[in-house]
């Protein structure tokens, strides 16, 4: 263990002191410093690095009163950090109907080593599908806002802080009555969780630090992108990372340049080659984001950089003291062509953190010093101790460095180390004998299964339902709405059973068997009929037929679509009834008649044969089933599109369940792009991620049933 850990600065490298110039910005986010293109150039931008920051501190009046703070300390020691879906299967149960924080956790510390914070994520991209806010779905989370408290505090058992998010761009759900700041510092206080997350924000303003201190409830604030504003630097302690433009000579954070205390958070979600994104983080010497669940699409890191990221964060736990040091000095000179260095100074210790920005491993002399009688140097990333060579008053270090690989070095006074540290150091021996280069980069992305939907012939009563003839050739064409995931080669979308991963677009000819299919969706007095015939109750009951009372739906409701139903509902009402949920194509080949139409009446929109849409903070009730017999298709099903979503497929991979909604809905919110997106074109499908019931209902949501034709077998 290191000893003495504290802030001082030991000027280990000589550095010419001439005068400088304004820095250059990378990148448009203006989050970086260019580094300096040639070591001649080294002086003088240094000086003009350290002039910025001087007078952008003398300008701004700059206070660091939120870094004293000792109950927000735990950020500069918040290095692995990893936004999670609330709805991963890793983290939540759906069988055991528990969250799995130890089962969550324990993956990730096998596979990278482990998290120091997480951002639970239960919003987006389900938000807007009905008029539930940002607060309405975390209290929806299984077990409601106990459940939730008790989910972060397990992870803080195991010593990682949790986030939530803002999303402060939701105004067009309904609204909470009071300020968006304050209703969520209150809903943040009553789950007991540590930060804030300001989806969108380019810095999180200081209305959310005001709601902190007036509720007496202090959070980290962490903006999602460049803080635009370096005054909120102040109160802002974290940010992610976007640096994406990528240069060969490193950039420079110029937040945690302005601020050593900052704590940046590296993000890059759709990536697949990490290194850039990590080289960059080590440094600069902050966090990285090791986000793998994106709204229910798994990008996992491949496991190379799971073993660089697992190295780096033991040296940043290793050392906590050093990273934050206002003494921090990056592109310290180094030997050779393709690597550079920062200098992390503590007391009686210091750090320098070596990156390989060329493909070819690098040997030799790599870092020219201050000789220091009895001080010790240790090449941290091999662990093992160092020769000094020394010339003169300098001294010369040789250690390898891995193309594109990394490197560590640690200097320090005998009486800082103890028998502890040298331990340590045996570890990384036995770690670092193994060049990355070594473990498996490919990525590849996970096997969908679509949950049995069964063979249900349909009996001698075929009321309400439509007989569908078969086809040997009908081209199923489906889009998925989804407003993200195209960055990655596949995986986005579902893995329909023909195909051999998952796509959102897909064309194929199939066979389909004749079937029968409700001729409108399953209705509030059906259901009831169902209620009062079975005495159903779902094991999670959570907002489970929100909208009736004492059992009964509203006076006058009899023929609007029965809705805040999950898919195990549907499933439940559908066995009843002898019947089933469509597949997504079937469903698709009843309202397009096999002739590839957009819309069941035909290929171009007309808005008289739907409802009119809900674009209001207050969403009104669907439509009658019956109200726009207009709407009808080839045929004979009515109400297809523009009323209620319907239930058709699940999928599931090992990480997330979805289900395919297709028609579309009435209700329409309005003030951001981000809300779940439309799909009335019957070739269009939203994909619904999954995780609990309670959360899973909604006010938007129904469904109908289908049957099997009287003998015709099903293939697919």
């Amino acid at each position: 263990m290191i000893k003495k850990m504290g802030i001082a600065i030991f000027p280990l490298l000589l550095v010419a002191s001439v005068y400088g110039q304004q820095p250059e910005w990378q990148g448009d986010l203006k989050e970086l410093f260019k580094g300096p293109e040639a070591p001649s150039q080294y002086g003088q931008w240094w000086k003009s690095m350290q002039e910025w920051r001087k007078r952008v501190r003398d300008s701004l009046r700059y206070t660091d009163t939120v870094y004293l703070r000792p109950e927000l300390g735990w950020t500069a020691r918040s290095f692995i950090y990893a936004q999670v879906m609330a709805h991963d299967r890793w983290l939540y149960d759906p069988s055991t109907r528990k969250y799995t924080v130890d089962r969550y956790l324990n993956d990730c510390k096998r596979r990278y080593g482990g998290l120091d914070a997480v951002l639970i994520w239960p919003t987006y991209p389900n938000i807007g599908v009905d008029d539930r806010n940002q607060f309405d779905l975390v209290s929806d989370m299984p077990g409601g806002l106990a459940g939730v408290r008790q989910m972060v505090m397990d992870f803080k058992k195991r010593g990682v802080r949790v986030f939530f998010p803002i999303m402060i761009w939701d105004r067009g759900t309904h609204d909470i009555g009071i300020p968006m700041p304050v209703a969520l510092v209150q809903e943040m206080k009553a789950i007991g969780a540590d930060g804030l997350n300001g989806d969108t924000m380019f810095g999180v303003t200081d209305d959310f630090l005001h709601a902190c201190d007036s509720l007496e409830y202090p959070l980290v604030l962490q903006p999602e992108v460049a803080i635009n504003d370096l005054k909120m630097t102040e109160w802002n302690q974290m940010s992610w990372g976007y640096f994406w433009k990528y240069a060969f000579v490193p950039g420079v954070s110029a937040p945690k340049w302005l601020e050593p205390r900052h704590q940046v958070q590296v993000t890059n979600r759709w990536i697949i080659d990490k290194t850039d994104d990590l080289q960059y983080a080590f440094f600069n010497g902050v966090g990285y984001n090791a986000w793998e669940n994106i709204w229910g699409i798994w990008n996992q890191v491949p496991e190379r950089h799971a073993e660089a990221i697992k190295r780096i964060a033991a040296i940043y736990r290793q050392f906590p003291g050093v990273w934050n040091s206002a003494g921090w000095r990056p592109h310290v000179p180094t030997l050779q062509k393709g690597v550079f260095a920062s200098l992390f100074p503590g007391t009686d210790i210091w750090i320098y953190t070596l990156v390989n920005r060329d493909s070819a491993d690098c040997n030799g002399r790599q870092l020219r010093v201050s000789y220091e009688e009895g001080l010790r140097y240790f090449d941290l990333w091999h662990g093992r101790e160092l020769a000094v060579r020394r010339e003169g008053n300098m001294a010369t270090l040789e250690f390898s460095v891995e193309g594109r690989g990394y490197g560590a070095v640690l200097a320090a006074r005998s009486y800082a180390l103890d028998s502890s540290f040298f331990r340590w150091l045996s570890q990384m021996r036995m770690r670092g004998s193994r060049p990355l280069k070594d473990y498996p980069a490919d990525w590849s992305p996970l096997e969908q299964r679509i949950a049995p939907i069964g063979s249900m012939e349909v009996g001698k009563d075929r009321e309400g339902m439509v007989f569908i003839p078969g086809t040997e050739k009908y081209l199923f064409e489906s889009k998925g709405v989804m407003i993200e995931g195209d960055d990655l080669p596949t995986a986005m979308g579902v893995q329909h059973p023909w195909e051999k991963h998952p796509s959102r677009n897909q064309q194929h000819m199939m066979r389909i068997s004749s079937f029968y299919m409700d001729e409108y969706p399953v209705t509030n007095r059906q259901f009831k009929s169902f209620m009062d015939a079975t005495h159903y109750r779902p094991e999670d009951p959570h907002n489970f037929l929100k909208d009736w009372t004492g059992g009964d739906y509203p006076r006058g409701w009899d023929d609007k679509p029965v809705t805040w139903v999950s898919i195990e509902d549907a499933r439940a009402f559908a066995r009843w009834t002898g019947k089933r949920l469509p597949h997504e194509w079937e469903w698709q080949y009843a309202a397009q008649g096999g002739t590839g139409r957009l819309y069941p009446w035909g290929e171009k929109m007309d808005s008289s044969r739907m409802p009119l849409p809900d674009t209001g903070r207050s969403r009104r009730p669907p439509s009658d089933v019956h109200a726009f017999p207009e709407g009808v298709s080839p045929f004979g099903i009515k109400d297809m599109v523009g009323n209620v979503w319907q239930w058709t497929d699940e999928y599931a991979d090992i990480h997330t369940r979805s289900a395919i909604l297709k028609g579309g809905s009435y209700y329409r919110p309005r003030t951001s792009m981000w809300y779940f997106p439309q799909a009335l074109e019957v070739n269009k499908y939203g994909k619904y991620l999954l995780m609990a019931p309670g959360i899973d209902r909604a006010g938007t949501i129904g469904f109908r049933c289908a049957a099997d034709g009287p003998s015709d077998k099903k293939k697919h």
